[in-house]
């Protein structure tokens, strides 16, 4: 009886398992480089997008709350006028009035549509989808660093993890001590967004 042959396959099939192992590890530590810079391309993103978001929010708002500034005061006027009965006030209500119809006239024209609740909206959905692409990255991150860390400390994959010198990897750096666990301040706190 020849063992050679069984003795060559069952090398074979080590060798290719071995191989396959070793390029598994190989594209796992790529993948989880590449997670951790989507984290980092989501983080500057965000820095970048959400205070221009905030910005045009703003601006457009106080143009709009002028718009009702304006009209709540000419209400007021004549509501006032009309209650003292005094006709010098109440031409004075009238004449804001006429001067105020023609500028609304224009801001009405150019924007027949209020949409203030419209763009603080958009602004929220755009925070939130850049909340949850943040969220996403981070957890690719974690479970690709799971996945690689199983692998390290499970047999027989641990063995050719070991000749190959792979180690297990950090994912996110978080705290071991203290009250609480962090990522980092940075990393912990949400934009503010105050209108």
């Amino acid at each position: 009886m020849n063992l050679l042959p069984l003795i060559v396959v069952v090398a074979v099939a080590i060798g290719l398992y071995v191989i396959s192992l070793y390029n598994w590890f190989q594209t796992a530590l790529t993948r989880i480089t590449a997670s951790i810079q989507d984290i980092g391309n989501q983080l500057k993103r965000q820095a970048s997008l959400i205070p221009n978001l905030e910005n045009s929010v703003k601006g457009y708002l106080k143009h709009e709350k002028g718009i009702y500034e304006a009209i709540t005061s000419a209400r007021k006027a004549v509501d006032k006028a009309a209650g003292s009965k005094d006709m010098a006030k109440i031409e004075a209500a009238s004449d804001a009035i006429s001067n105020l119809v023609p500028k609304l006239q224009v801001l009405v024209e150019s924007n027949p549509e209020m949409k203030g609740v419209e763009v603080v909206n958009k602004l929220m959905d755009e925070l939130r989808d850049t909340a949850d692409k943040l969220m996403y990255a981070r957890r690719v991150v974690i479970d690709l660093t799971a996945d690689f860390n199983i692998k390290i400390v499970t047999f027989p994959s641990n063995l050719v993890a070991n000749a190959f010198g792979f180690k297990a990897q950090k994912g996110l750096a978080t705290a071991s001590e203290g009250a609480h666990l962090s990522v980092s301040d940075e990393e912990m706190s949400d934009p503010k967004v105050s209108l």
